[in-house]
């Protein structure tokens, strides 16, 4: 697929190497030969098995759990692609960790996504590639170019088949947080929009959960960029079914974090199916619950990639 030009090198570290190998399997490339170890004391080592001299690299590495470990391994490869001499070095991260604290919410906050993202530049990334970034405006914390894919083309293309007149369902945004995204994706599949408010009328009293919008009598998706502990989900899936009156929820997430109670509360709840991007790899525990179903994105990867090589637009895929 791609043979102009110098060459381009993928390379994995440890977090995702299967949606590594499904972009190369995609652009018909090995997969780049390196060793991504630890010492007995836990420090990361990296070594690059081949030569990198004026490569187009991409190294691939989502920072999900374990966090630190990952992000790690991914400033080490950078490191040692750029001290052989790499042409030019894109950090492919499907999910970018540490996005959630992007501003000071309160006194003494760190704004831990911009360290981040001078860490990735100062270990001498040329560009990034990600997908679905917790706040659109985390671009603008890095001083090189990032590209910022959108996974909902993948959900309207699975969604559009799956159900037979989709005209007819609701899209929901959980919170107030999410409605500029839930909205977007609403209008690619021509659905209307609601929106779950939770508040508090006086503290220590439990949430109270208003749905703005008619779901009465619907079909419901629940859109949103990850589902971490899926308390949020799983509550405005509650709300929608029990004081909405929709009929059958479904939802879906670009990342599934799927941390601590996450599952527990996914077989709990009114969810039907919940979809998930392979930004994180899913493990075989979550696809146990039959409630989780994932969807591949390396194809969108392996395109972006084609076309960062070839220097030509990556807006047209969307």
């Amino acid at each position: 697929m791609i043979a102009h030009g110098k060459d381009v090198k993928v390379f994995s570290a440890n977090a995702n190497p299967a949606f590594a190998e499904g972009v190369c399997r995609t652009l018909g490339l090995p997969m780049g030969d390196c060793s991504v170890t630890t010492f007995a004391d836990g420090e990361v080592s990296v070594t690059i098995n081949e030569t990198v001299r004026g490569s187009d690299v991409f190294i691939v590495q989502s920072t999900c759990k374990p966090v630190n470990n990952n992000l790690m391994e991914l400033l080490i490869m950078i490191d040692a692609c750029k001290r052989a001499s790499a042409g030019r070095i894109t950090a492919v991260m499907p999910y970018f960790g540490y996005a959630r604290q992007d501003r000071k919410a309160k006194g003494r906050d760190p704004i831990s996504a911009k360290l981040v993202a001078n860490m990735i530049v100062a270990a001498g990334a040329d560009r990034v590639l990600t997908m679905d970034l917790h706040a659109a405006q985390i671009q603008g914390f890095f001083d090189i170019p990032v590209d910022n894919l959108l996974g909902n083309p993948v959900f309207v293309d699975y969604y559009l088949g799956k159900f037979e007149h989709p005209e007819q369902m609701v899209v929901v945004s959980p919170d107030v947080g999410s409605v500029s995204r839930a909205r977007a994706f609403a209008n690619k599949m021509g659905m209307g929009l609601a929106i779950v408010d939770k508040r508090r009328e006086k503290a220590n009293q439990c949430e109270v959960m208003n749905v703005i919008g008619d779901v009465s009598g619907k079909k419901c998706i629940l859109f949103d960029d990850m589902v971490d502990t899926a308390g949020s989900l799983c509550n405005a899936a509650k709300a929608i079914s029990e004081v909405g009156g929709a009929t059958e929820v479904y939802a879906c997430a670009s990342h599934g974090v799927l941390s601590g109670p996450a599952l527990d509360r996914l077989v709990d709840s009114p969810i039907k199916e919940l979809a998930l991007l392979n930004t994180i790899p899913i493990s075989e525990k979550a696809l146990a619950t039959g409630k989780i179903k994932v969807l591949d994105v390396s194809p969108m990867f392996a395109e972006a990639i084609q076309r960062t090589y070839d220097e030509s637009s990556l807006s047209v895929m969307f």
